[in-house]
């Protein structure tokens, strides 16, 4: 069976929701998959037409009132072999994270100790900032009658307790550093 890259598994996952034209799955990856998953408008259309062309989805075009067609995918059988296949299989790498933050620390001797305490505390407001974005979207989802409500409740569960987790780290390393002034 032919391999496709990750973003062409994540546009045939994103076709098994409601989500069907490249507007609406833009607008669930803005909404929650870009916490953990970045797909750009420039990689769903290509995407879209090379899983079309594969026979992984068909297009349906639909008109609307004053309004320019509209291009809907609906996932084949085949589509569907595919997405299963590739969600059975081990994962070949774990993710490395880029942090800017971790690498200006990893630099900090040649840093002012006040610039390394206003880089924590700023990364720590927008750690919060990004825990109450979780926040609003857990009560967004448990709105919705979906069967892959548990699913989308276990990867959010997942960024709130990393993004907690690193602000208790940014606590505690505001600490030591205040520690050593």
């Amino acid at each position: 069976m032919k391999n496709y890259n990750d973003t062409t598994y994540a546009i045939l996952g994103i076709l098994t929701t409601e989500c069907k034209s490249g507007y609406a799955i833009k607008q669930l990856i803005d909404r929650s998959l870009q916490h953990f998953w970045k797909i750009s408008y420039g990689q769903i259309y290509p995407t879209l037409k090379l899983i079309s062309r594969e026979g992984l989805a068909e297009v349906r075009t639909s008109a609307s009132n004053g309004r320019p067609d509209k291009n809907e995918y609906y996932l084949t059988a085949k589509g569907l072999e595919v997405l299963k296949n590739w969600l059975e299989q081990p994962i070949e790498l774990f993710p490395t994270e880029r942090n800017e933050v971790l690498l200006k620390l990893f630099f900090g001797h040649h840093q002012s100790e006040e610039s390394q305490l206003l880089l924590l505390q700023n990364y720590k407001e927008a750690l919060e900032g990004r825990y109450q974005t979780y926040i609003t979207i857990e009560q967004a989802i448990q709105q919705k009658a979906s069967e892959d409500l548990k699913y989308w409740l276990f990867t959010l569960d997942y960024g709130k307790r990393t993004t907690q987790a690193t602000i208790e780290w940014c606590d505690f390393t505001l600490e030591q550093l205040q520690r050593e002034e």
